[in-house]
């Protein structure tokens, strides 16, 4: 953080935090003065979880709707449809139930009913501060740390793009974060969405918009994961690894949320939207290629990382630690068995690269960045990545 900068912080006005803290989701509604949810989720939550949810409701004689077809990287006809179906009876609130894109459509839902025009009349750098319904958020997976911050994603249909959404209208009234239902998840969404966290923590700790205390946050999440994401990777069941992953992934997600993410978000939101890869998995195939561009800008930043997840010791220079950090970003990698695009048949061309670069500047995330990539260097990225 350059000396005089100002710290600004969003966040939910309820965090709960905890194994079967879901249990208490008709208490906190309560608290809020609410009692008729609309539902948000995808099929596949739907079916793993949504009883736990509807019988805390039910037990509480609180109705309840449900709009359960969610879609991977939410696009703004999702989000319409959401939105009929929040329109169509008198709910109060939303609960965004599941991963990263339910929680966000859950968000846009809430702020589109009561904003005019389209999803993408909001992308940023608007600030959308006019709030919808109030947004509690359950998050089950563990990665996005949605739950936490004032950012949704969605992605377009007229043209394939991922646009950032932010402002007071995308941060949760409540979120109410419980790690036993993360224990279903399989190997390769454990994988993912840890390195998304991973990701998260590191970015927001050497944006050039971090400060003090965001860095707590980054500063505590990134040993959580590095610690704990292959052992849950190897056993889905390990409950110490998956608390401890949650964790990571909300304090990481508090940390990015208010000091922004950078260039290997800026770069990943194109790959999600031309070639439909997850976007944590886009992050991770991203992140060792990002880092060895950046740390030069930062090297004491970026050895600091190193230093927290044990990849480098006290005694190693800011020089050595960063080596370090690129190899043990890479020995990660290859731990968790993560493809490069290519590995997956995605191909690009010089013509498709370049696009992918200038949408990854306008997302404004590269600004962020210790070290502001030209567009050319952007496409010699992908490249290498690729």
């Amino acid at each position: 953080m350059q000396s005089g900068t100002l710290g600004r912080v969003q966040s939910p006005r309820i965090i709960r935090i905890g194994g079967g803290v879901a249990a208490e989701t008709a208490e906190v509604l309560g608290q809020l003065g609410l009692s008729r949810p609309l539902i948000v989720t995808d099929p596949g939550v739907a079916k793993l979880h949504l009883s736990t949810l509807t019988d805390v409701l039910d037990k509480a004689g609180l109705a309840w709707g449900l709009f359960d077809q969610v879609v991977e990287d939410p696009t703004d006809t999702c989000v319409d449809a959401g939105l009929a179906a929040f329109r169509a009876a008198d709910y109060d609130c939303v609960i965004g139930f599941g991963g990263g894109s339910p929680m966000d459509t859950a968000k846009a839902v809430s702020f589109m009913a009561v904003n005019p025009g389209h999803v993408r009349d909001y992308k940023a750098p608007a600030q959308i501060d006019r709030c919808g319904v109030p947004v509690i958020l359950i998050p089950t997976t563990g990665g996005t740390g949605s739950e936490l911050t004032r950012w949704c994603v969605i992605t377009d249909t007229t043209s394939p793009e991922k646009y950032n959404l932010s402002g007071l209208a995308c941060v949760a009234t409540a979120a109410l974060i419980d790690w036993t239902f993360t224990v279903t998840k399989p190997p390769r969404i454990t994988a993912d969405t840890a390195v998304d966290s991973l990701t998260h923590a590191i970015e927001a700790y050497v944006s050039r918009r971090a400060f003090p205390y965001t860095d707590a946050f980054a500063l505590s999440a990134m040993p959580l994961i590095a610690t704990h994401v292959r052992r849950a990777y190897a056993d889905p069941s390990d409950a110490v690894a998956r608390e401890a992953l949650m964790l990571a992934a909300s304090q990481a997600g508090m940390a990015f949320s208010n000091a922004s993410v950078a260039l290997v978000h800026g770069m990943s939101r194109p790959i999600g939207a031309h070639f439909h890869v997850a976007h944590g998995l886009s992050n991770a195939m991203l992140l060792p290629t990002v880092t060895a561009f950046s740390v030069e800008a930062a090297p004491a930043r970026y050895a600091t990382c190193a230093r927290v997840m044990g990849m480098a010791s006290d005694q190693d220079t800011d020089a050595t630690a960063c080596a370090r950090l690129i190899d043990g970003l890479r020995q990660l990698n290859a731990d968790l068995a993560v493809p490069s695009p290519s590995d997956l048949g995605h191909e690009a061309d010089d013509a498709m690269l370049t696009l992918m670069a200038q949408q990854a500047l306008a997302s404004g995330s590269p600004a962020n960045n210790p070290r502001v990539p030209e567009e050319a260097e952007i496409v010699g990225l992908y490249r290498e990545m690729w």
